[in-house]
């Protein structure tokens, strides 16, 4: 067994039920055991109880005293705080690379053609990666940190691997849409195609969580 005072014993706890519950395995509002994390990945509970409560931290789990941890359900309103935040970030990001003209939208151009082709969890992650390099670009760790945290959440509130072709092109120009106005320096077309990009996003995550 692993030694329960571990730090990769307690990481690879966190990544065991944290990927579980992005993708879906742990659905809200199941209770979950250290006793069955710890057994499944051979370690002693002492690690277990440490990734249970760096990922109630992180808004995912909801600790019991000796029943365990329950997998927080999504709500209605979480979805659109996620959205709310990211609209913030976001917009922070493209006026801040508006304001300092260079390489950015030009990258993001190029992130728009590698799209192209793609389908199923390569988009997701795609998509996903496109945003972020507006963000990365903002220099801001920590702006950077909270935003890989939203992305998190928002994984877990849809089936975001089960996008139709048709959901997939509408992203896609979209992107498009965004990474053009950028690279010409034009804040306005650049927020509002980010606007209506975000609030189909969240439609759509109504939509699959129903």
């Amino acid at each position: 067994m692993a030694d329960e005072r571990s730090p990769a014993a307690s990481e690879r706890a966190y990544r065991h039920v944290k990927q579980r519950v992005l993708d879906g395995r742990l659905p809200g509002g199941e209770l979950i055991s250290e006793g069955e994390v710890a057994q499944a990945l051979g370690i002693s509970r002492t690690p277990v109880r440490a990734a249970f409560t760096q990922l109630e931290s992180e808004g995912l789990l909801r600790l019991y005293p000796r029943r365990g941890a329950l997998v927080v359900p999504v709500s209605a309103a979480e979805m659109e705080a996620v959205i709310e935040t990211r609209w913030v970030i976001e917009r922070y990001a493209i006026e801040r690379a508006i304001a300092a003209p260079g390489e950015v939208g030009e990258t993001l151009c190029r992130a728009t053609e590698r799209q192209e082709g793609l389908a199923g969890g390569e988009f997701v992650e795609a998509d996903r990666a496109f945003h972020r390099t507006l963000v990365a670009a903002t220099g801001n760790q920590i702006l950077l940190g909270l935003y890989d945290s939203l992305r998190d959440r928002q994984r877990r509130m849809g089936r975001a691997t089960a996008r139709s072709p048709e959901q997939i092109a509408t992203t896609l120009r979209e992107h498009r849409e965004i990474a053009d106005a950028v690279a010409a320096g034009n804040s306005a077309r650049a927020l509002s195609a980010l606007r209506g990009h975000l609030d189909r996003a969240l439609a759509l995550l109504r939509t699959l969580s129903v």
